[in-house]
């Protein structure tokens, strides 16, 4: 078979990928592309486009120094919009400015990725936050050390049947379709056991693969109402759905963590240069994400393949967002949401899976490069050890 047709093949792979991944969830089948970034501007990108991000207004238009030699790094991701830092840092050159060689490598669910991180296959990953959680409880030596999105999931039902899903005693003797360990679905079930409602008891919840197969159970009327999350939101509604309450509304839920980044506790002690040179890279693609949103959904419709209206709801729109920013606190928190909800019953103590010194040293060696950048700074302010 010719490169050519190798090269369509593969496209039309990750299309069909994309179109049925489970983001920010354990569950589902798929696999991996391997490739660094999504298109040519990865591969010979480096110092082009880093310069042209810096004269946009990133970085105050300074320019990192770049060592000669760069590090083999290689990141898991979900082709979801959420991850949009990993696609900036790559197509931008700031992985590169920082001395990282990465390659990005697809998967097409959250338990995959991981596994992929304890083999050894990647370095780091960003794959939901209930994935890991349930494998650190197994006594995976797996820790968490940056951000990546925040909220990002909503519950959908028909029109018609919204306002009774507007309050969470209306989820009383309906059926709620789900993706177990999606991160929304965490939310629901918190919710509700927080609400005084036995989910196990009161609630028909109904686990599906995927947020397309809950969608379509919403609209078929299998379901009264489901869990999704970016980019099906936006698609729940173009195609006739409501979104009924956001993973935020929940109570104790606003800015909630999604998808952090993580790795092998082991490697993080043992190349820790490598860790903050990958975060620094981050912080500085968060700086391009919140100053440039036009070439920022330029760079993301290159990953994830989607109408462009859909891209910019889910990555501008309501209660959704990215940091590198690991959020102890909003981790602890989440721990604490799992055990209500009845998925975690260890008595660990999350802290000791979390380091923030890697981040910290990274947004402080930013900070000293380029000290008049407002985005770094609020990175500062919001920073908690």
């Amino acid at each position: 078979m010719s490169i050519l047709k190798n090269k369509a093949l593969l496209l039309f792979m990750a299309v069909l990928l994309a179109a049925s991944l489970t983001a920010c969830s354990g569950a589902g089948a798929g696999g991996q592309a391997q490739g660094q970034g999504g298109g040519q501007a990865a591969q010979e990108g480096g110092s082009q486009n880093g310069g042209q991000a810096e004269a946009g207004g990133q970085d105050g238009g300074q320019t990192a120094d770049r060592p000669k030699e760069l590090k083999k790094f290689n990141v898991g991701y979900l082709a979801t919009t959420g991850h949009i830092m990993y696609f900036i840092a790559q197509e931008k050159g700031f992985f590169r400015e920082e001395g990282l060689d990465v390659t990005l490598s697809m998967f097409s669910n959250s338990g995959e990725g991981i596994n992929a991180v304890i083999a050894g296959k990647l370095d780091a990953g960003s794959f939901g936050t209930a994935p890991p959680f349930t494998f650190i409880e197994k006594g995976q030596p797996i820790t968490i050390f940056g951000g990546q999105m925040y909220e990002g999931h909503a519950i959908i039902a028909k029109p018609e049947n919204a306002e009774a899903f507007r309050d969470l005693e209306g989820f009383r003797g309906k059926t709620v379709a789900t993706v177990r360990l999606a991160t929304g679905d965490i939310v629901l079930r918190y919710g509700l056991a927080d609400s005084g409602i036995d989910w196990k008891k009161d609630v028909k919840i109904d686990e599906l693969e995927s947020p397309a197969a809950v969608l379509e159970a919403v609209k078929k009327g299998s379901a009264d109402a489901g869990v999704v999350w970016t980019p099906y939101r936006k698609t729940a509604e173009q195609q006739g759905l409501a979104i009924v309450q956001y993973s935020g509304d929940i109570h104790g839920m606003a800015n909630h963590p999604c998808c952090r980044q993580i790795a092998v506790t082991d490697r993080l002690a043992q190349d820790p240069d490598a860790y903050v040179a990958f975060l620094s890279a981050l912080i500085r693609a968060y700086d391009f994400y919140k100053s440039n949103h036009e070439e920022s959904i330029d760079v993301l419709a290159k990953y994830v393949q989607v109408d462009r209206e859909i891209l910019e709801g889910e990555t501008y729109g309501e209660h959704i967002g990215s940091s590198p920013d690991p959020n102890r606190e909003g981790v602890a928190k989440f721990w604490e949401a799992m055990k209500a909800a009845g998925y975690v019953t260890s008595d660990l103590d999350i802290n000791e899976h979390v380091d923030t010194a890697i981040y910290e040293k990274a947004l402080e060696g930013i900070l000293a490069r380029y000290p008049d950048n407002a985005n770094y700074a609020g990175l500062k302010a919001d920073f908690k050890a």
